[in-house]
C-alpha cells in the first residue's frame, strides 16, 4: 500500500476496523473511505455493488462483521450465519469484480473444532465437529476463509483471512445481553463495585451510556436493581454479587485490538496469499493466519483479575447450569511469528487499560 491508496475500512466503527483506522491515520496514510451501517448496509447486495463501482477502493480491511458473546449466538443463530455470510459474500465478491489489490477478511478462531488440539494450528481447520453454541458465526467465518482461499486459486486475486483469537480494546461492546466475556465482566465488576457503594450517580451515568433494555439514567431504583439482577448484578442483604455463566474453568486467550489493527496493517503492507501456500502439493487450503498471543488464562482467574483491578470486593458466583463453551482455544501464532510480527502487551496492562477507556466513555457523552 502507498501512502495515498484508497483503503475501504469495512466496518470502522467497530473495535477492530476502528483500530484499524486510527493506526492508518497514525501511519500517515490519507485516502482511507468510510461508510457506517446508515450509509452502507454491506448485507445489501445491490447498494454494495453500487459502493465498489463508484469508488473503487484498492484495498479493503474486512473488518465488518455481525458479532457478540456466547449467549448471543447462542439465542440469535440465524442472524449469525446470515448477516455475515451476506456482508462476506457482497464484500468478497464485489472485490473481485471490481479489482481490489488486496483484501483482508478476519475470521474467528471459532471455526476450529470443538475438541481441536491444542495450541490450534492453521491445518486443524475442519477435521472435527464445531463447538455448539457458536456454530453459525464459526460456519460463516468458514465459508468467508473458504471464499478468499478460492478467488486467490480461481481469479488470482491476492484475499488474505486472519483468523484472531478473542479481542478487546477501545469501543468493545459492553452490551450485557451480547458483549463478549471480558468487557462484560468489566462492567459487571463496575456497576457490583457502585453499588456496593450506593454510588447512584455512577449507576445512572452507565446507563445513560449503556442503556440496558429499557432501563436507563431515569429509571427508579428498584427497576435499575430488577434490571441489574436480571443480567448477574444481585444485592442481597447488603452484599453484592456478579455472576458469570459457567464453571469458570475454560481457559481463553486474550488480544488488545489495537495489537491486532498492527497485525493486520503489517500483514496488508508485508504478506501475500503466494507467501501462504503450501509447497509442492496440489491440494491448496489453510493459507490463513492465526493471530493471537499464544497465552492463556482461566475465566475464573480472569474474573478475579477483572475485579482486582476494578477493587471490586464482593462475591463471584460462576453458575454451572449454563455452558461453558469451548474448553481451550488456544491459537499457535507460530506463522504469524515466522513473518515478523509479535504481540506486546499481556493481560494485565490490557485489563487496566480498557477499564480506563471504560471509565473515560461514560463522560463522553
Amino acid at each position: 500500500m502507498n501512502k495515498n491508496s484508497s483503503i475501504f475500512v469495512a466496518g470502522h466503527k467497530g473495535l477492530v476496523g476502528s483500530a484499524i483506522d486510527k493506526l492508518l491515520q497514525e501511519k500517515g496514510y490519507t485516502n482511507i473511505i468510510r461508510r457506517n451501517f446508515e450509509a452502507l448496509n454491506l448485507s445489501n447486495q445491490e447498494k454494495t455493488k453500487d459502493f465498489f463501482e463508484k469508488t473503487r477502493p484498492e484495498y479493503v480491511f474486512l473488518a465488518a462483521a455481525h458479532v457478540g458473546g456466547i449467549v448471543a449466538n447462542n439465542i440469535y443463530r440465524a442472524d449469525f450465519i446470515y448477516n455475515n455470510l451476506q456482508i462476506q459474500n457482497n464484500v468478497i465478491y464485489n472485490s473481485y469484480k471490481y479489482g481490489v489489490k488486496k483484501l483482508l477478511f478476519l475470521g474467528s478462531t471459532c471455526i476450529y473444532p470443538a475438541q481441536c488440539p491444542q495450541p490450534m494450528k492453521e491445518e486443524y481447520l475442519l477435521t472435527d465437529t464445531l463447538e455448539y453454541t457458536n456454530e453459525p458465526y464459526a460456519i460463516a467465518k468458514i465459508a468467508g476463509l473458504k471464499m478468499c482461499e478460492s478467488f486467490n486459486l480461481q481469479y488470482g486475486t491476492n484475499f488474505i483471512a486472519v483468523m484472531p483469537t478473542n479481542l478487546y480494546g477501545p469501543n468493545d461492546n459492553f452490551n450485557l445481553e451480547k458483549s463478549h466475556v471480558l468487557p462484560a465482566l468489566i462492567r459487571k465488576a463496575h456497576l457490583g463495585k457502585a453499588l456496593m457503594e450506593g454510588d447512584w450517580e455512577m449507576i445512572r451515568k452507565d446507563l445513560k451510556k449503556y442503556p440496558i433494555e429499557k432501563v436507563d439514567q431515569n429509571s427508579s431504583e428498584k427497576d435499575i436493581e430488577d434490571i441489574l439482577e436480571k443480567y448477574g448484578v444481585k444485592k442481597e442483604n447488603g452484599k453484592v454479587s456478579i455472576e458469570i455463566w459457567g464453571s469458570g474453568t475454560p481457559l481463553r486467550e486474550f488480544l488488545w485490538s489495537e495489537e491486532m489493527a498492527d497485525a493486520c496493517i503489517f500483514v496488508m503492507e508485508n504478506v501475500d496469499f503466494e507467501d501462504l501456500k503450501p509447497k509442492n502439493t496440489d491440494q491448496i487450503r489453510n493459507c490463513h493466519i492465526n493471530i493471537g498471543t499464544g497465552k492463556e488464562i482461566t475465566i475464573k482467574d480472569l474474573a478475579y483479575l477483572i475485579a482486582k483491578t476494578i477493587d471490586f470486593s464482593g462475591d463471584i458466583v460462576f453458575n454451572s447450569n449454563k455452558p461453558d463453551g469451548t474448553m481451550r482455544k488456544l491459537t499457535d501464532p507460530s506463522r504469524l511469528n515466522s513473518l515478523g510480527w509479535h504481540h506486546k502487551i499481556e493481560i494485565d496492562e490490557g485489563i487496566k487499560k480498557l477499564y480506563s477507556w471504560y471509565k473515560t466513555s461514560l463522560f463522553s457523552i
